[in-house]
């Protein structure tokens, strides 16, 4: 393994723009890397129904035994102001200007990238699938139309979770996203405001009966954008509030959601405005079984990587809970990529080294038991 051609594949992976429905180029880039690798890629048929600029990416290597284990990546990244420039400083990637470094998901990808360029001279121990996914950062769409039963692991592994190497999520939650849409009636607001029905008035009042923030230990509740009103001298005529409620227990997030639809109908009426909701579930809650094989192979193989597990819950939501709907055993393990969706976002260029050993100990791990 050539670390250099790791850190050269990670920094050009985060300078190419690749926001979620604007894959292509980056999409396109990996094909060409991996078929000049020798090797087969192939692109689903996904692209519009996660509206996407490209479909998810399937590259099979096969290995020395009969095993197979699956590794996921996404391509996308949130949104950033200008293109990104990547440094390397005291060892650690970061942004050299205002944006994103993208490293979440970059540095997956490149991890993955290195593996299949190892393969070139040294076969993998179990035959790698290694899935590059579209539209993850909104709503988790590319996996959400991934054909599960296509692939030929039983199990597999997702690295993309913000937190030191050795954590195994083992609980992720259902996240249901509300939009409130109020409407007033606009007048004037220096001439006849006894004549108009404040939208914005009606959302703050809204917002002041919610319970907001973390509401316990599984749960939380937040509103994240307010938006309305055309100028100071009009009563706004219309608002809308973007809220979301998580949690690892279905059904304290309805009541969580049902908390905030009630806030918002409440507030209309209370301010004579009309509102209209929409909610949407973006993602749903899993929790990995005590005994599953996917989690026994992740523990030994960090073991052996010099790393103590650690099984922790999260509040975030990754392509595993999409794959884990579609039943198939998905494990989100921690890359140690910090700050992620802010111009502070890091890796430490160790940290990169460390994932594509773990990923040589997983394959291992899932070999062995096959032989075993």
């Amino acid at each position: 393994m050539g670390s250099e051609r790791l850190f050269d594949t990670f920094t050009r992976l985060c300078e190419i723009p690749s926001e979620t429905g604007r894959e292509r180029e980056v999409a396109d880039w990996i094909t060409a890397q991996l078929r000049g690798f020798g090797l087969e890629v192939s692109e689903d048929d996904s692209a519009k129904r996660a509206d996407a600029a490209s479909g998810n990416l399937i590259c099979r290597i096969p290995g020395r035994s009969d095993a197979w284990v699956s590794f996921f990546a996404h391509m996308d990244t949130v949104p950033h102001p200008a293109p990104i420039e990547v440094v390397l400083a005291d060892g650690v990637f970061r942004s050299a200007g205002d944006t994103i470094l993208g490293a979440d998901n970059k540095a997956a990808v490149a991890v993955l990238m290195e593996l299949a360029a190892d393969a070139r001279s040294r076969q993998p121990s179990a035959g790698l699938e290694l899935v590059f996914t579209v539209a993850e950062e909104e709503g988790l769409r590319g996996a959400r139309e991934l054909d599960v039963s296509a692939l030929r692991a039983p199990f597999g592994y997702v690295f993309d979770h913000a937190t030191p190497i050795g954590e195994i999520i083992t609980a992720a939650p259902t996240y249901n996203r509300v939009i409130a849409d109020f409407e007033g009636i606009e007048a004037h607001s220096g001439i006849r405001p006894e004549d108009g029905r404040n939208a914005i008035e009606a959302a703050a009042a809204a917002i002041g009966r919610m319970e907001l923030g973390r509401l316990d230990s599984e749960t939380t509740a937040n509103v994240g954008v307010i938006e309305g009103g055309t100028a100071s001298n009009v009563v706004a005529g219309r608002c809308r509030l973007v809220c979301e409620a998580r949690s690892l227990d279905e059904e304290k997030v309805a009541r969580a959601t049902s908390a905030i639809i009630d806030a918002c109908t409440w507030a209309a009426t209370e301010r004579g405005c009309d509102v209209d909701i929409d909610v949407t579930e973006l993602f749903r809650h899993y929790r990995i079984a005590p005994g599953a094989e996917s989690l026994r192979v992740a523990r030994e193989a960090l073991e052996a990587c010099g790393h103590a597990p650690r099984e922790v819950a999260t509040g975030g939501g990754s392509d595993a809970n999409a794959l884990q709907l579609q039943g198939y055993e998905a494990l989100l393990l921690a890359n140690g990529t910090e700050a992620n969706h802010t111009p502070s976002e890091s890796v430490a260029a160790a940290r990169l080294v460390e994932m594509v050993a773990i990923c040589d100990a997983l394959a291992a791990g899932v070999a062995a038991a096959a032989t075993g």
